[in-house]
Order: structure tokens, then C-alpha cells, then sequence
């Protein structure tokens, strides 16, 4: 995320759907109109863990946010703990249902661009994309990007599925 001012957020969190879950609780009661971003990221080492960030629009809120999330139990800490955030709060993040073009996608969103897996070059304006309701972006070297899949009857949709099966869950 290449945003400013930023506040991540450490709560243990151990899957993708807890840290959204989170995310879109905490968002309200921050000092926020409405927060710019709120990512999660994947944090390796000892005890792997998914954390939070917020974008905060002003140096101003940067300590009155961090106070709101420790006052909520959460560890807050400057800036954000990596540059390839996953965001789920975003600039028209809620206007992204059901099936758009590339083109509305770009349009309604902060989103900069849309990928396609195995794709080289760009994608067609265009092109549907069935959302799913569930469309989660990343940052890579300063760009929002959203990476898209082929789908049925020539379409796409994003690369992550709102609900995935967890690992070994046939074992």
C-alpha cells in the first residue's frame, strides 16, 4: 500500500476470512469518514498470522487511530507490514457485483488494473468480469491490481474465491 499514513494491526489472526471479518468491524469505530484502504497481509515466521492496515488520510489521525485500536485490545503499530497488501476496503469496493466490464471495474474503483493469469499482455475493456461480490485487489509496486481468471462463455473472475475449500478438507 503505498499510502502515507497507515496504522497495521496485529491480532493473531490465522485465515483471510477472520482478518476481513475484522476489518470491516474495526473500520466503523476508527475516527474515519471512511477508511481509504484497509488491507490484510500474510506475515511468515515463527507463527504464521494474517494482519490488518488502514490507511489513515491525514499524519493528524495517525495517533488518535492507533489509540481507537488499542483501546479496542489490538496492537497497533506504524505503517503497514508489507508493500503487496490484499485490500478489502477500498474506493468502490461496495459498487463491484455482479458481472461488469474491465472497463466499470476500473471506473467504480481505485482498482488500476486488472490481470489475467497467463495473460502477457492487457485485457480487453471490454471483457465481463463476474465479481462473485468478492473482489480483492493487491498492491504490487504502487498500483492496486486485481489478478482475474478465464471463466465460462469467455469471461473472467477474480482470482480468489469468496469461500475456498481449506486445505486437506478431504483428509
Amino acid at each position: 500500500m503505498n499510502r502515507p499514513y497507515a496504522v497495521g494491526v496485529r491480532a493473531g489472526l490465522r485465515s483471510l476470512a477472520e482478518a476481513d471479518h475484522l476489518l470491516r468491524t474495526l473500520a466503523p469505530v476508527l475516527p474515519l469518514a471512511e477508511p481509504e484502504f484497509g488491507c490484510t497481509h500474510l506475515v511468515r515466521g515463527d507463527r504464521p498470522q494474517v494482519a490488518l492496515s488502514f490507511s489513515v488520510p491525514t499524519e493528524a489521525l495517525l495517533s488518535t487511530v492507533r489509540q481507537r485500536l488499542a483501546d479496542q485490545g489490538y496492537e497497533a503499530v506504524p505503517g503497514v507490514p508489507d508493500a503487496v497488501g490484499r485490500a478489502v476496503l477500498y474506493p468502490g469496493a461496495a459498487r463491484l457485483t455482479g458481472t461488469l466490464t474491465v472497463a466499470e471495474v476500473l471506473s467504480a474503483s481505485a482498482i488500476d488494473r486488472v490481470t489475467v493469469l497467463g495473460s502477457p499482455g492487457p485485457v480487453d475493456p471490454d471483457r465481463r468480469l463476474v465479481t462473485r461480490d468478492h473482489v480483492r485487489p493487491q498492491w504490487q509496486d504502487g498500483e492496486l491490481v486485481l489478478a482475474a481468471m478465464p471463466a465460462v462463455g469467455g469471461t473472467l473472475v477474480p482470482f480468489e474465491v469468496p469461500n475456498p475449500t481449506p486445505c486437506c478438507a478431504n483428509h
